[in-house]
């Protein structure tokens, strides 16, 4: 069994990165609340930053997904979600440049440019090399994009009244395929979930 705390106001895409990755290998693991905003003394006594996701993995506290995941990959590497090195940074640049987009306050800032630049080189590189990141099985690399597209999604639509366009139907494709995973239903928060935990980089 494997702890595993999180924001209980808001589950991010790092969190939910983490969730994925024990879905898929099929191990069981207990999952605890936290309410960031207010900290309970357990948490933070085996976790002085009070950063989240944080896992018990053989008696150890761990935090950050990058280790946690690769952590799990290494104790239990079948199934294996190992992404091919020439291959784990693809989509790597869409995140920030959502949040780029998701905070600009100025229309002809670039914001939105740059954002479509990143989707529009991962629309094209599905189109050759899908449908996933690495061919026809899932990887570590669409655990980690996915949740990411999916708060992207949410927020953008939400506090943008914008969405993906018809004209990057790969990418659209691709968001569909993995937000019907079962292991992504079964961990995904809710939309109010996160366009509230999104609220404070848009008003900040």
């Amino acid at each position: 069994m494997y702890s595993y705390s999180y924001f209980l106001l808001f589950s991010g895409p790092f969190t939910q990165r983490v969730l994925l990755t024990l879905e898929e290998k099929l191990l069981p693991y207990d999952l605890k609340l936290v309410d960031i905003g207010n900290k309970p003394e357990w948490f933070l006594s085996i976790n002085p930053e009070g950063k989240v996701p944080v896992v018990k993995l053989d008696d150890k506290w761990i935090a950050d997904s990058d280790v946690i995941t690769q952590s799990v990959e290494e104790k239990f590497p079948n199934p294996s979600l190992v992404t091919p090195p020439d291959k784990a940074s693809v989509g790597s640049k869409i995140f920030s440049t959502y949040i780029g987009f998701l905070k600009s306050k100025d229309p002809a800032d670039g914001t939105e440019q740059a954002l479509l630049n990143e989707l529009s080189a991962f629309n094209d590189y599905i189109k050759e090399n899908g449908p996933f990141i690495n061919g026809k099985d899932i990887s570590a690399a669409d655990l980690s994009l996915g949740p990411k597209l999916y708060h992207l999604e949410i927020a953008l639509g939400h506090y943008k009244k914008w969405s993906v366009p018809d004209s990057l139907p790969h990418l659209q494709a691709y968001m569909k395929s993995v937000f019907s995973l079962e292991s992504f239903t079964k961990t995904m928060p809710l939309t109010e979930d996160v366009i509230e935990g999104w609220r404070p980089k848009v008003m900040g």
